[in-house]
C-alpha cells in the first residue's frame, strides 16, 4: 500500500478543502441528480464561509486523506452541538467520509472508518452515526460491513430536492 496520512485540515487550507469537497461531491453525485440542485447546494454549504464557520467549531474536525502527498478524500467529524441530529448526544457522527475516484478501490475508505471509530474513542463515544443517501447502495454496503445498522431517516436538502437520507448507527464496544 502507499503511503496514507490522515491529518487535520488547517484554517489556511480552507481553499484546498473547499475545492476537493467540490469535486468529490460532484463525483459522487453529480449524474444521479440536477445540476442546478446539485450546483445550489454546493454555493450554500460548501461555501468559504460555511466551512471556516464550520472549523470554527471545537466539536467538529475535518481530516484530509493524503496519499503519496496528494489528497485522495477528507472526513469530517461531530461531537455533542455540532452534530446535525440531537437524538445521539453520546455519539460521534461522521457527517462527511468522501474519497476522490482516482483513489478508489484502494481500501481507504476503511483507514478513514478505522480512524472515526478510533476518534469516537479517545471523545468517550458510545456510538458512531451517519446519513446515507437511500440511493447510494454502496455506501450502505459498505457501512453494513462495519456493523452499522438503519436507525431511522431524515430529509436532506439539496437545491429544490427534497431527498430521504437513512439514518445508521452502531454502538462501540
Amino acid at each position: 500500500m502507499s503511503q496514507v496520512e490522515i491529518r487535520p485540515v488547517k484554517l489556511t487550507e480552507i481553499k484546498q478543502l473547499q475545492h476537493l469537497m467540490r469535486v468529490a461531491y460532484v463525483q459522487t453525485y453529480v449524474e444521479d441528480h440536477n445540476h442546478l440542485d446539485v450546483n445550489t447546494y454546493l454555493n450554500q454549504d460548501y461555501s468559504f464561509d460555511q466551512i471556516r464557520q464550520e472549523m470554527a467549531n471545537p466539536q467538529s474536525q475535518y481530516y484530509f486523506l493524503v496519499v503519496h502527498d496528494r489528497l485522495a478524500g477528507y472526513l469530517k467529524l461531530n461531537i455533542g452541538q455540532a452534530q446535525t441530529e440531537p437524538d445521539y448526544p453520546d455519539a460521534l457522527e461522521i457527517q462527511r467520509i468522501y474519497i476522490l475516484e482516482a483513489f478508489q478501490g484502494l481500501h481507504l475508505g476503511s483507514q478513514l472508518m478505522e480512524f472515526a471509530h478510533e476518534c469516537a474513542r479517545f471523545h468517550g463515544a458510545k456510538q458512531i452515526w451517519l446519513g446515507v443517501w437511500e440511493k447510494n447502495y454502496d455506501a450502505m454496503e459498505f457501512y453494513a460491513k462495519f456493523g452499522f445498522h438503519q436507525v431511522g431517516s431524515h430529509d436532506f436538502i439539496q437545491g429544490s430536492d427534497v431527498q430521504t437520507d437513512y439514518i445508521l448507527l452502531k454502538d462501540l464496544d
